[in-house]
């Protein structure tokens, strides 16, 4: 079995789930894959999240292991023989770190951007608090969650457990070329959400096509605890335009 070539706990992940148009969606998707819908609806989220105790290839870097991470993303699948692969591509992803970003773009082509970001935590016996706050073209944009303990495990049939599982991330390298790697964690529990707050420009942090969803409601808001995490190296591509 392969090394990861990550390991971190991710943790605290507030889920802002919207409804999108198909279309919108499907000219990103590499050749093979195809969205994964439910209820005949296609879908992205808004993920903010703790990204902590962070280590490459087993190595903790100095200044490079507790930050946090916002970003926006959609779902997608592919059958194969031996059954379907559910994962995830991302349209943009936030960190604060301007080496990070660099090396998530260089090795994974992931369309990341360094900006000051920053998570907050408030918790007590009773409840979990998250303040995610973004600092990106001229202004601040906030994510604030609010979550009851104790918390608990969704059903495999429900919203929640829809949206945050997920065992492979999807992308193509710079010459088009469809590229997975594999995300290894426990199933989450979460937190039921109590309230949240969502002050973001969408169409300045993620582009003009996005602009809609500072207006939207959300159709699911999910908070899961998280747990500790492996990324894999990214899987070899053996023919053009395929995934592997």
């Amino acid at each position: 079995m392969a090394h990861p070539f990550l390991t971190a706990r991710w943790y605290n992940l507030f889920l802002a789930t919207y409804a999108v148009p198909p279309s919108l969606l499907e000219k990103r998707l590499p050749l093979g894959l195809h969205l994964d819908t439910r209820d005949g609806s296609a879908f992205v989220s808004l993920v903010a999240f703790e990204f902590l105790d962070t280590r490459v290839l087993g190595i903790p870097w100095p200044g490079y292991r507790n930050f946090a991470e916002l970003n926006l993303r959609f779902y997608v699948h592919r059958q194969l023989p031996t059954g379907e692969e559910r994962g995830v591509i991302f349209v943009r992803e936030f960190v604060p770190q301007r080496l990070i970003a660099w090396m998530a773009r260089w090795l994974y082509n992931e369309p990341y951007v360094a900006a000051p970001l920053t998570g907050a935590r408030q918790e007590d016996e009773k409840q979990i608090a998250m303040d995610y706050r973004l600092r990106f073209a001229g202004r601040e944009h906030r994510i604030a969650v609010t979550g009851d303990k104790p918390a608990f495990r969704p059903a495999e049939t429900s919203d929640e457990h829809f949206f945050k599982e997920h065992r492979w991330g999807f992308g193509v390298t710079r010459r088009g070329q469809g590229i997975r790697y594999e995300v290894d964690h426990p199933v989450w529990d979460v937190y039921p959400v109590r309230a949240y707050e969502i002050d973001l420009d969408f169409g300045t942090v993620y582009g003009p096509e996005w602009a809609f969803l500072k207006n939207s409601t959300p159709c699911s808001t999910v908070l899961a605890a998280g747990s500790s995490v492996r990324v894999f190296p990214k899987g070899q591509v053996v023919v053009p335009g395929a995934l592997v």
